[in-house]
């Protein structure tokens, strides 16, 4: 018998003075159970980053055919797929030919840095791509926020990132790889 997803609930109140946009989300976050709780705080900070009433999980680890994350226009084009980790270079190709803005946010220590050393070579003819990297201290942080039920808030300001409940609160700083 398959296992099922774990489904979380966040109320999201997301302040990006960068972008000038204030909004509470409302957020079923399905998690995959190979999934690690790492990881679905990663594609939280991601939809943090990026909030927009049109953004939406996808089903991510269960399907090769969707991102992590993605918002499609009206006509339904995708305009913003984003992955969490290091997808491949088949994956990426395919995101850059189908979306008009693809997003990667690695995260892991010495695995990311080596996955990015072998395919930033192999990237740089896409400018619709961006590549930002999350720290081994901010995502391992991430991992006690993470509650069945959560309140949390995202303050964005000079590509700089605050992000917490009521208790506690992180500072997050994704470094740029490529743009």
């Amino acid at each position: 018998m398959a296992l099922k997803a774990t489904v979380f609930k966040a109320e999201l109140a997301v302040s990006n003075m960068d972008r000038g946009y204030y909004h509470t989300h409302a957020l079923t976050i399905a998690r995959h159970p190979s999934e690690t709780d790492e990881r679905m705080m990663v594609r939280l900070l991601a939809f943090a980053l990026n909030a927009n009433p049109q953004l939406q999980f996808c089903r991510g680890l269960s399907n090769d055919e969707e991102p992590d994350l993605w918002q499609k226009n009206l006509q339904g084009d995708i305009e913003l797929w984003i992955e969490v980790g290091q997808p491949d270079e088949r994956r990426i190709r395919k995101a850059c030919n189908r979306a008009d803005t693809v997003l990667i946010y690695p995260y892991g220590a010495r695995t990311a840095e080596q996955w990015w050393q072998n395919i930033a070579p192999k990237l740089s003819r896409f400018d619709n791509l961006e590549v930002y990297y999350f720290s081994p201290q901010d995502t391992a942080s991430l991992t006690s926020l993470a509650e069945r039920n959560m309140s949390l808030q995202a303050t964005i300001q000079d590509g700089m990132m605050w992000f917490g409940n009521d208790i506690t609160t992180l500072s997050i700083s994704p470094e740029n790889w490529f743009r």
